[in-house]
């Protein structure tokens, strides 16, 4: 499939996970087959105040393109200066983030309160759309609440605007992550646009992914919390539709040699003290389902450095 003009060779690409989708998980994802990756989402208010916080969550590096920077925000103009600078850091897509259900960012009339407002979601890509030379895409939910499903309308309203792109998260903003994403809208977005349409929602497996584009006809899936831990995800998903044939199951050994290495990109790229408390809950999600987890979470949760890490995955059946 095809953003724009921007070329996208696979079949799942990593969400804007604020606090995970960092340079060194999209990296280590695009190594295991991501197809397309998301940064966390940036403040365009904090560009136009000159947050140092917010041009670290816009570098990009060579090694995990194609990539999107993300922006949140609800004033046209403010959203169109702030991806004006943003292609400082040569992002192949600039994504709005008109989903995000936090009260923080929703609560101050940006991503998903946005869907409240849908001309308000078309003038904000227009303007974006007109300040940048890359293609524009936009991540929506199903709606504001049970009683304003409007998914439909703001994707339709978006391509009008010019985005290239719609990604849409089979829940509404009232339901946060709970129950099951309804991916019937997607389907039904993607009848209603012209433009590629990229599903998201519950997608845990390399079975999940091929559900969902039986489903809904989606032309990419999106991976959120499914790759936590997880980024073998990438690589089944492309084994099971691309080569139509099952992968092998990950073995405890790949699964801590993967951690180590996660972690060791991660203390190279924040240093170790910001890196190793941010390795706390990625150990944690590594250890999922091995034998002992719970206590081995629980040792994740104390962890101050790589030092650490390596005696606590000594311990791990495996090694011992």
């Amino acid at each position: 499939m095809k953003i724009g003009n921007v070329e996208i060779n696979g079949y799942a690409a990593l969400a804007p996970m604020a606090g995970v989708a960092d340079r060194a998980f999209r990296e280590l994802c695009v190594d295991f087959g991501a197809a397309y990756v998301v940064g966390e989402m940036v403040s365009s208010k904090g560009i136009t105040y000159n947050s140092e916080k917010s041009f670290e969550l816009l570098e990009l590096s060579e090694k995990e393109r194609p990539a999107a920077v993300q922006l949140f925000g609800f004033e046209p103009d403010v959203m169109a200066n702030a991806a004006q600078f943003a292609m400082k850091y040569k992002p192949d897509i600039i994504d709005i983030n008109m989903g995000c259900p936090v009260p923080k960012i929703a609560g101050n009339g940006s991503g998903a309160a946005l869907m409240k407002d849908p001309e308000l979601c078309g003038e904000i890509v227009k303007a974006v759309c007109s300040a940048v030379n890359v293609p524009v895409t936009v991540k929506i939910r199903k709606g504001w609440d049970k009683n304003s499903v409007n998914a439909v309308e703001v994707a339709q309203i978006c391509e009008q605007s010019g985005a290239a792109a719609i990604t849409v998260h089979g829940r509404t903003r009232e339901q946060q992550y709970m129950p099951s994403a309804d991916w019937s809208i997607i389907r039904k977005v993607n009848k209603a646009v012209s433009i590629p349409v990229i599903g998201n929602g519950d997608i845990n497996t390399a079975e999940d992914a091929a559900r969902m584009f039986e489903q809904t006809n989606c032309d990419l899936v999106m991976i959120g919390r499914g790759a936590l831990g997880n980024p073998w995800i990438f690589r089944e998903i492309n084994s099971l539709i691309g080569f139509d044939r099952p992968s092998l199951p990950v073995s405890e050994a790949e699964r801590i040699t993967v951690l180590l290495r996660h972690i060791k990109m991660l203390c190279g790229y924040k240093g170790e003290d910001v890196g190793m408390r941010e390795a706390r809950k990625h150990s944690a999600w590594y250890f999922k389902g091995m034998p002992g987890a719970a206590e081995l979470r629980r040792r994740a949760g104390t962890l101050k450095t790589f030092d650490d890490l390596i005696e606590l995955c000594k311990s791990v059946s495996f090694c011992r």
